[in-house]
């Protein structure tokens, strides 16, 4: 819904991330694999139209959904599984050019109006609608100059089907259609071959009441914008009405303008992010917490650990052991399998899931291979990586279920196969409905649906279930110590240890950590901007790994010096606690940032950003879950147990 377009590929060497890191060399890349095209002058242009998009309704529809001109014949672009879930719906248009042959006045049709399509234009209007085009797989764009008229303009996808407005001297507000366009092709011209490249598409949207003299023809030429006599459309013009019994004319006018810039950068002025300040600023945020938690850690385990394990290791009689507290006493239950294990198995291993998605998927972006010019190839890429890391899944789900004295390896795969996603596809199931209910083209087909019960239930379960087999096969994991069969009793605890207040103490720093640049994720998702600074996020997604591996080995540490044992899951849950704040700052961002003011799209913001906030549960718990893991298991392997 309103996403951005970026997508997939491959990897390099280590010294690339270094220069990539930084967002204005990673603007210089463009997507292995796709040829340019060269056109000679007089090659014919052909414009395609995509979907209409809203940042107020957040619904996507076809072009073609309202009466807007049309060929005799439409045909669909086919599309990929992502474009198809993106609600991208590529088609042909009337919009035909000649390449380096201006045009003026071009008339595309002659529509009447009546009370229906007048309806459904205000309707789009009123919602403020955008029309999306594409030309060379390049979005159309409409310029917006700087205030302070310094650097390049700001660009806007697509224009708006109209605007409201009033007449000097009238109260009563009107709504007019963007009836004429004013195109510009920019193009870097081969000086040897004479052969030209796209590498801008840019418009500017009219609304003006065409006229002219005697009974409408094919031949009929227009007072208000004449090519012979040069008079085009420009912003004093009348204004076309949309209204009932309204006779509205298409026109366009195409202008070509060279360019300095060469074809392998022609997505950088798209892509241009006037913010670097701000995203410097929120990765030093972030590095000062780490740099807290490191010092933290670093203490605990130097000085604090390090002087309690000489000193336990140097007692000589039972007595003196007797007489210590803290975290050794409570070694013979410390790897006591938790309260329902099985639902813990399936969330790690379901964390670990993601966790590979996004590492791979983090990775092929910072190398540049999510170019915008490949729409839709982010998201599929991201469910196929879903789908053939489920043998991931499988496979530490059974190793940890094993390590518990688990026996039924089946029902721990079904478990992870089924729990997830299930959850995720019924809230997807319903918000489609509610857009099928809509007629909104962001619904998925039943083809399609079908394709995504296929890649679930034909590939990801097959796989899980092979993971699942392997690693129940695989020897069970030996505890560094052993575990008592009578549990020990757990003194009571200090206010701050309290479960629950830990637990979202814990959330706070994470979320700390990444809300800054969450801030331009939302806004590319949900205002319909790009968001190619994968760089930056790259740095960000590092330092929440390591944030939530910090966090919860320090709240871990107090929790066993306070003689609880029950570490399994508030190690999980700790960090996993980050996404209840995620889904807080979602909804001040929804209340602040966002005019929507539907049902249905209220529906649809907070069911995905709900099912968002799930899957950063699953992945920030499964980090700290196995932070604390790999702490405990290494600190009771230090010291001599009778």
């Amino acid at each position: 819904m309103g996403r951005t377009g970026v997508e997939s590929h491959a990897i390099l060497t280590l010294f690339s991330i270094c220069i990539l890191l930084f967002p204005h060399n990673a603007f210089s890349f463009y997507l292995p694999g796709v040829a340019p095209e060269d056109f000679q002058k007089g090659d014919v242009l052909n414009v395609k139209v995509n979907k209409l998009t809203s940042i107020k309704t957040q619904l996507p529809y076809s072009y073609y959904s309202i009466p807007f001109c049309s060929p005799k014949t439409i045909v669909d672009s086919r599309e990929n599984l992502g474009e198809v879930l993106r609600g991208d719906r590529i088609e042909n248009s009337p919009y035909v050019f000649k390449m380096r042959e201006p045009q003026m006045c071009n008339v595309v049709c002659r529509l009447k109006f009546d009370a229906k399509i007048a309806k459904e234009f205000k309707e789009k209007i009123e919602d403020e609608y955008r029309v999306n085009m594409i030309l060379d797989n390049l979005p159309l764009v409409v310029p917006i100059p700087r205030s302070a008229q310094e650097g390049p303009p700001i660009y806007q996808l697509g224009y708006h089907v109209g605007l409201k407005g009033q007449y000097a001297g009238s109260k009563d507000e009107k709504y007019f259609l963007h009836n004429h366009l004013s195109f510009t092709v920019k193009f870097h011209k081969d000086e040897l071959t004479d052969s030209s490249r796209i590498v801008g598409f840019e418009v500017t949207p009219f609304s003006a009441k065409h006229e002219y003299d005697g009974e409408w023809s094919e031949n009929t030429r227009l007072t208000t914008c004449d090519p012979h006599a040069k008079h085009t459309v420009s912003s004093s013009n009348s204004p076309q009405e949309v209204d009932d019994k309204q006779e509205v004319i298409f026109t366009y006018d195409v202008a070509f303008e060279e360019s300095e810039v060469k074809w392998a950068s022609r997505w950088d002025t798209y892509l241009l992010m006037t913010d670097d300040q701000i995203h410097w600023f929120s990765i030093v945020n972030s590095l000062m917490i780490v740099l807290f938690l490191s010092g933290m850690v670093a203490m605990i385990m130097l000085r604090t650990l390090y002087r309690d394990i000489s000193k336990y290791n140097e007692l000589e009689t039972q007595e003196e052991a007797q007489e210590e507290t803290g975290w050794k006493l409570v070694h013979a239950d410390v790897f006591r399998p938790p309260n329902h294990p099985e639902l813990l198995c399936v969330y790690v291993g379901t964390g670990v899931q993601f966790l590979g998605v996004v590492l791979v998927t983090m990775v092929f972006a910072v190398f540049g291979f999510l170019s915008p010019s490949n729409r839709g190839g982010l998201m599929t890429a991201m469910l196929f990586l879903w789908v053939f890391m489920g043998l991931f899944a499988g496979y530490t789900s059974a190793r940890l279920y094993k390590m518990f004295k688990g026996t039924e390896w089946k029902k721990i795969a079904v478990q992870t196969a089924f729990l997830f996603p299930a959850v995720v596809f019924g809230i997807f199931f319903v918000l489609n409905a509610l857009i099928w209910g809509q007629k909104s083209s962001g619904a998925v087909p039943f083809g399609t649906m079908f394709a995504l019960v296929f890649l679930w239930f034909g590939i990801s379960v097959p796989l899980v279930f092979v993971g699942s087999y392997v690693g129940f096969k695989k020897p069970a994991i030996e505890n560094p110590v052993k575990t008592n069969k009578i549990p020990r009793q757990i003194p009571e605890q200090p206010w701050y240890m309290n479960p629950i207040f830990s637990i979202l103490i814990g959330g706070i720093l994470p979320f700390g950590a990444v809300f800054i640049e969450l801030f331009f994720i939302l806004t590319s998702i949900w205002l319909n901007q790009f968001y190619y600074i994968f760089g930056f996020l790259f740095i960000v997604f590092v330092i929440l790994l390591v944030t939530c591996a910090e966090i919860t080995i320090v709240l871990c540490y107090f929790q066993l010096c306070s003689e609880d044992y029950l570490w399994w899951w508030r190690s999980y849950l700790t960090s996993g606690s980050s996404a209840v704040y995620l889904f807080l700052y979602a909804t001040f961002y929804f209340f602040t940032k966002l005019d929507i003011t539907k049902p249905v799209s209220g529906a649809l913001y907070f069911g995905y950003m709900l099912i968002a906030s799930y899957a950063f549960f699953v992945l920030t718990g499964t980090i700290g879950f196995y932070a604390c893991f790999i702490f405990t298991r290494l600190i009771y392997s230090s010291v001599k147990i009778d």
